[in-house]
């Protein structure tokens, strides 16, 4: 994992779900989990761009 990715992650964790798996299922799921609170957003992000 790029230091970037490690940013985006943390930042905002939809870019880099996006960025990494296309803007489909896993992007919408994020995007989701990030709008009802930010800390799910970036665990499943850290999870899925492992």
């Amino acid at each position: 994992m790029s230091i970037l990715t490690i940013i985006l992650n943390i930042v905002f964790p939809p870019l880099s779900v996006g960025l990494k798996h296309g803007f489909g299922g896993t992007f919408l799921v994020n995007v989701i989990l990030t709008l009802l609170a930010w800390l799910p957003g970036v665990i499943h992000a850290f999870m899925v761009n492992d």
